[in-house]
């Protein structure tokens, strides 16, 4: 039987269950106006980090390539799908699509690694693909320097124990 001690345990917990999904859920915007209308010191901090940072946006080249990356992965990982859920595939044909869906996921988080360590060193918006030992870079950047086409190859090189042929691509905004 429950206890009075129990009852408001449960109770106390789910209430505090409650609030702090609500305060997770809550929208951003919310959080931002309770926060400047409680003090004007930060409020006035943040505007001025605010003007210290630079927003850079992707050139459309690259979003364009980005999305037609993803489409035809995601076209290829769904054709591997209905091989695994077919009932008349053999379990080679299952394990090797099973395999092939791994190899894409990784080849897809090796490019993103790729394009986070160019933007990290060389801070440019870039668009990797990997096929084999072929790795075209595209570059949306205004500079076209051949130094800084080998210092990218390099950056790329030095996650590779084998040489790869790797071609680097600038493109203007």
């Amino acid at each position: 039987m429950i206890n009075k001690r129990s009852l408001w345990f449960l109770t106390l917990f789910s209430l505090i269950l409650v609030l702090s999904i609500y305060y997770i859920t809550m929208p951003s915007e919310l959080l931002l106006t309770t926060n400047n209308n409680h003090s004007e010191t930060t409020s006035k901090e943040e505007k001025e980090e605010t003007k210290s940072t630079v927003e850079t946006e992707e050139s459309d080249l690259l979003v364009s390539l980005r999305a037609e990356a993803d489409e035809e992965m995601l076209k290829e990982i769904q054709d591997l799908k209905t091989v695994l859920t077919k009932s008349d595939s053999t379990t080679e044909q299952k394990n090797e699509a099973y395999n092939k869906i791994q190899e894409l996921n990784d080849k897809r988080s090796e490019e993103e690694k790729l394009e986070n360590q160019i933007s990290e060193k060389h801070e440019l918006k870039s668009f990797i693909k990997i096929n084999g030992d072929n790795i075209e870079v595209t570059v949306d950047s205004k500079k076209h320097d051949t130094s800084l086409a080998n210092s990218i190859m390099r950056t790329i090189q030095e996650n590779y124990d084998s040489s790869k042929y790797i071609s680097v691509k600038f493109q203007n905004n």
